[in-house]
């Protein structure tokens, strides 16, 4: 099964695992009201800040990169630092190897002359270009600007020219890579980057840099501290000398398709897409390779899981070649006889043990006029006879939006075998078994070692990535018995005996152990205790129930600070209970279990009631009337409308009396995990949501929806046995409701995986 079949047969599995989550959406708010709440903060009127964003303006400019068809390649923005022609921009703007163009405010365009300077970790440059008598931009004082101030920003997002943003400065943060940046309240798009951020004054504070992966409404600027030092210490190189960094050996390469190709530390990079069908870009190699036989391999690492690159061969410098590539994880051989798909012939599609994702990945190609050979990692995966072309150009190939890296391509009548042979294996196995873990490695040995070649270096770190992969397995194998012995307790929680309630509470903390092996659910569960009996020390021995109901909501959501979590509603420290007792915030359904809780142990007669997307409790006083209580909204008392227009707000079901049937523990206890479930999906965090499904499953082992949503996890973390074993079970339970095709499919993509690692 393809990988494009697989993504679809998860996809369609996936639609029936159940989620409790609303979105909600905020209209925005007019453009004059965001200035006014601007200028408010600054103090300053609107008129005011009008005109300086005007003036502002013509200070602003765009920066273009050009391609080799002398088209624009990409967009962002810079602004005048200086009369005679200096500009501030991103350096990623003006990428390596390319004519920049800048265009004023006044529509006037310059090439760049030269780069002035450049700060790349900071991601800065200057560049010059032959105008003066230009309108530069004040620089502000070195780190003058404050944790919510207002700011503004000019630039021109998705080529919408000299566009003007407010917003406010929401933190500082210092970047992995060493960036100093400021964290602002504004959204940055795509030819914002380079832009000034300004503050009501009209200084510049940093040039607009990143956008958020988090929000849209969050972004981050250089401090424009960079471009002061610049200017004080550049760097200077004109861009006849600039065309050159980076750039591809003209005497040996010629790429095609409107790309990136760079070369650096003998390294070939390749990003962007190209303007020809399926994105296709070559890269042939302007030397002549050998007359038939003969063999040619490159090392290639391809960065996004759906990328394709690798090599070419019987080129006829146009559309016309031969293709062997890694393509979404399979290894492909392709016969191109034109531009288009209908002239694309896939001759084999494999997928292979010893293609080596995000890693680097020798591919090699033997060619005879017999056959084409194919080989990943020296491994011979896939063989095609009798092939139609011959003959023809060689290089590299990359297809869609690839990101991609290559390095020693390589051509010769007959190439190294790199594979190490089985006695440097033994050899680096009887090293590994025997080395001390206590120190870094003795003398001794490196001396030992250093007859080894190319071949016995690969085994040294073949073999670490083995050990490495047992350490993660043995961790893992710790985290699973502790899983495994937390749901043993967990299923005799909710199993009560003559009867009796469930402690909920101990129940619940449980779950959380799930996820927190430090965690002792006994020391929560006595810090409760505690609150109940310092409650009860406030309450007269002759109160009714309907006295302690008030007195608990008074204790719980003013005394003790119970709330419900809105700024960050579906972090999963809302459904942990103890963290929720720690923080005094959580969800509707960990807060109500709480309320259930206690009320019991204060002799009320209470239980939890499972709305449609909301959670809530129940009290019957000895009246024999229901109380519905919302924990979330602070102990607010429901009537029976209220609780219709809840349902219907929150998932638009039509209201069931069953709605207000108490909640059985096992009901309970799995509405948790599911919102846990909700929690890891969003992060991907499979072996999380594994864990959890595990559980639902101990509970209820009779769902047919979660049995293939584990299966659906047990093939993304290659658990081949225990996915085989849920696809069996609900093939051979037939559940009606269910595409038992799909199911097949499902059992099949395990089969092909386990005849991959065998």
């Amino acid at each position: 099964m393809n990988h494009f079949k697989q993504i679809v047969l998860l996809s369609f599995l996936l639609v029936s695992c159940p989620s409790l989550l609303l979105s909600q959406e905020t209209e925005p708010k007019e453009m004059s009201e965001v200035i006014d709440v601007a200028t408010q903060l600054a103090g300053i009127s609107s008129e005011q800040f009008l005109k300086m964003v005007k003036d502002a303006q013509e200070s602003v400019v765009v920066v273009e990169m050009e391609g080799r068809d002398g088209k624009p390649l990409g967009i962002g923005s810079g602004f005048i630092i200086s009369e005679d022609g200096l500009i501030a921009t991103n350096l990623h703007v003006i990428g390596e190897a390319r004519p920049v163009r800048v265009r004023l405010f006044d529509e006037r365009e310059f090439p760049v002359t030269q780069i002035h300077g450049t700060n790349s970790t900071q991601d800065v440059a200057i560049i010059a270009i032959n105008a003066n008598k230009l309108t530069p931009l004040k620089l502000a004082q070195p780190d003058s600007l404050k944790q919510g101030q207002p700011i503004f920003a000019l630039g021109n997002p998705w080529g919408l020219e000299h566009s003007v943003v407010t917003g406010v400065v929401s933190g500082f943060r210092e970047h992995d890579d060493g960036m100093s940046l400021i964290q602002l309240a504004i959204p940055i798009e795509q030819g914002n980057s380079g832009g000034p951020v300004m503050d009501m004054q009209g200084r510049v504070h940093g040039l607009m840099t990143l956008k958020s992966r988090v929000t849209d409404n969050l972004g981050y600027a250089v401090k424009a501290n960079v471009v002061r030092e610049l200017l004080d210490s550049p760097n200077p190189v004109p861009m006849s000398r600039w065309m050159t960094i980076g750039a591809l050996n003209s005497r040996i390469w010629e790429p095609t398709g409107d790309v990136n190709w760079k070369h650096r530390s003998g390294v070939i990079s390749v990003s962007g897409t190209s303007r020809g069908f399926g994105g296709r870009a070559l890269c042939l190699s302007k030397l002549t390779p050998p007359e038939l036989p003969f063999e040619l391999a490159v090392d290639v690492k391809i960065e996004e899981e759906d990328g394709a690159a690798g090599l070419v061969f019987h080129s006829d410098g146009g559309d016309i070649h031969y293709g062997f590539y890694a393509s979404s994880g399979l290894l492909r051989l392709t016969r191109f006889d034109g531009p288009t798909v209908y002239s694309w012939n896939v001759l084999s599609d494999v997928r292979s043990r010893h293609f080596h994702a995000e890693e680097w990945n020798r591919l090699k190609v033997k060619l005879t006029e017999e056959a084409i050979e194919c080989y990943c990692n020296d491994e011979l995966v896939l063989t095609h006879h009798q092939p139609k072309l011959s003959g023809g150009r060689i290089g590299l190939v990359k297809f869609r939006h690839t990101t991609a890296q290559f390095k020693r391509f390589e051509f010769a009548t007959e190439l190294a075998n790199e594979k190490p042979t089985e006695a440097t294996r033994l050899r680096v196995v009887e090293l590994a078994n025997v080395i001390e873990h206590r120190h870094p490695p003795q003398m001794e040995i490196v001396h030992e070692f250093t007859d080894f070649d190319q071949t016995g270096m690969k085994a040294l770190k073949a073999q670490a990535k083995v050990l490495e992969k047992r350490a993660e397995h043995l961790r893992q194998l710790a985290r699973e018995v502790h899983e495994q012995q937390v749901r043993q307790q967990l299923l005799k929680a909710i199993r009560s005996e003559n009867n009796e309630p469930v402690n909920l509470l101990h129940a619940s903390l449980l779950i959380s152990a799930l996820d927190n092996s430090e965690m002792v659910p006994q020391e929560y569960e006595k810090l409760f205790d505690q609150m109940v009996e310092e409650f009860q020390k406030t309450v007269p021995s002759d109160a009714d129930d309907k006295e302690k109901i008030t007195r608990l909501n008074e204790f719980l959501f003013k005394t003790q600070g119970f709330h419900g979590s809105r700024t960050n509603y579906y972090h999963a420290s809302n459904s942990y209970i103890n963290e929720a007792i720690d923080d005094r915030e959580g969800l509707p359904l960990t807060l109500s279990i709480l309320y259930v809780e206690f009320a019991r142990r204060i002799g009320l007669d209470a239980a939890g009631i499972g709305l449609p997307g909301h959670f809530i409790a129940r009290v019957v006083p000895k009246d024999g009337t229901p109380i519905y209580i919302d924990a979330f909204e602070g102990g607010k008392e429901m009537s029976l409308l209220e609780c219709r227009q809840k349902v219907r707000e929150f998932s638009g079901f039509p209201w069931s009396d069953t709605y207000l049937e108490p909640q059985s523990a096992e009901n309970i206890v799995q509405r948790m995990l599911r919102n846990l479930i909700r929690v890891a999906n969003d992060s991907d965090d499979v072996e999380a949501s594994l864990c959890y499904v595990r559980t639902i499953l101990a509970i209820n082992p009779d769902s047919v929806d979660d049995r293939l949503y584990k299966a659906v996890l047990c093939l993304r973390t290659n658990r081949i046995e225990d996915g085989l074993a849920e696809t069996e079970w609900v093939l051979n339970e037939a559940p009606e409701g269910i595409e038992l095709q799909r199911v097949r499919e499902l059992r099949n993509a395990f089969i092909e995986k386990q005849a991959d690692f065998e």
